[in-house]
């Protein structure tokens, strides 16, 4: 008899995303009573106070569907730029169920299923691989330089009249380097008039003035640039998954015709606003992660660790030679209650990253390494 599932086959090939284990089952297998998670790069003070207190606020909301399109979070971001970037407005920006969603939609909108491709650098963000393989678009990869910086010229020798969009994370994930204005300008002026360059800056508050290190500035002039920004990191807003993307108004009303319409919840809605409003805050997890970064990076190179500069929220490091490898050195953390970030799922296996934590969080992980490297 005939599989009646069959036509789902172009999935089966897939693999679900595999989390590691959570705080409690690390803290339950090894009889911990503390657990420190520096892994997932989330912001280590948790949320704002004004976040905390839009959610006991909007509770009661819940029952609730929310507003399509979402327009009071446009509104916000629209005016959050206003100030500074006037040719920035509410029919440029596009907000999703965090960037997951919004990488998904790029390729609905852009993509001609077997026709396009798409090109990024090796490694990359996974979602840009899984999405591309699910809607049948050939995702060209270009190697990042052995130092992992970018080799925009290898990354340009991909490019045809069938690439629809190239993808750049910057500051890169897990490497933590920035590409510099001037790449990114040159990229955007090279590229055919039909290829999207998407600029993913998931980290970009933590790598300096943003007129210095960011292509928002030059939006007015380039017609094939977005820029994409997430509340996940300096803003903690993690657990409730918001993102947006600054785009080509054509290309933000064709991804509103084709999201869900009510995707992004109430209350992730409302502490994106309010998360808006909460400049302090932020500042303060900026310049902690600053000064973790500066700390972290050095009395790792001191222990005898290969650390590779960083201008994000982590640094990826290699263990010193003739010591415990990556895997291992991950392993023992573990089991003293630090959780870190194996890079084996990046074909990185002799790497790991570690996220900025508080100065506690640092110093406690920092103490814990030089016990374990010195056995």
């Amino acid at each position: 008899m005939k599989n009646p599932w069959d036509v789902c086959t172009h999935v089966a090939c897939f693999e679900p995303y595999e989390a590691g284990l959570s705080m409690e089952e690390i803290r339950e297998k090894y009889a911990l009573s503390s657990v420190v998670k520096m892994a997932s790069n989330e912001n280590p003070f948790g949320v704002s106070p004004k976040v905390s207190q839009s959610l006991q606020e909007n509770i009661s909301q819940v029952f609730r569907y929310p507003q399509a399109r979402n327009p009071r979070l446009v509104k916000a971001i629209a005016d959050y730029f206003s100030n500074k970037y006037s040719y920035i407005t509410e029919k440029n920006i596009f907000v999703g169920n965090g960037s997951d969603e919004i990488i998904d939609l790029l390729f609905r909108v852009r993509v001609l299923a077997g026709e396009h491709n798409a090109v990024a650098f090796d490694p990359c963000f996974g979602l840009y691989v899984t999405q591309a393989k699910f809607h049948n678009c050939e995702l060209r990869q270009a190697p990042l330089n052995p130092d992992f910086t970018f080799n925009f010229d290898a990354l340009l020798s991909l490019v045809d009249e069938k690439t629809s969009m190239v993808f750049v994370t910057s500051p890169d994930n897990p490497s933590g380097r920035l590409a510099s204005k001037e790449e990114l300008l040159s990229v955007a002026k090279a590229l055919p008039k039909t290829c999207l360059l998407i600029i993913d800056e998931a980290y970009i508050e933590f790598a300096g003035k943003e007129e210095d290190v960011s292509l928002i500035a030059e939006l007015a002039t380039l017609e094939n640039v977005a820029i994409m920004r997430t509340f996940s990191k300096v803003y903690g807003l993690a657990g409730l998954r918001v993102g947006y993307i600054i785009l080509p108004e054509q290309l933000a009303d064709y991804m509103w015709r084709v999201r869900l319409p009510f995707s992004l919840n109430i209350l992730a809605q409302e502490a994106a606003v309010a998360a808006l409003e909460d400049e302090a805050f932020k500042q303060k997890t900026i310049d902690t992660a600053i000064l973790g970064r500066k700390f972290l990076s050095a009395a790792l190179q001191e222990l005898g660790c290969k650390v590779f500069p960083s201008s994000a929220n982590f640094i990826m490091f290699q263990p010193p030679q003739g010591t415990l490898g990556a895997k291992e050195l991950s392993v023992k953390l573990l089991e003293n209650g630090y959780i870190i970030r194996s890079l084996a799922a990046y074909k990185l296996p002799d790497y790991l990253r570690v996220s900025i934590g508080t100065e506690e969080q640092n110093k406690g992980f920092l103490a814990l390494c030089k016990s374990i490297l010195s056995r």
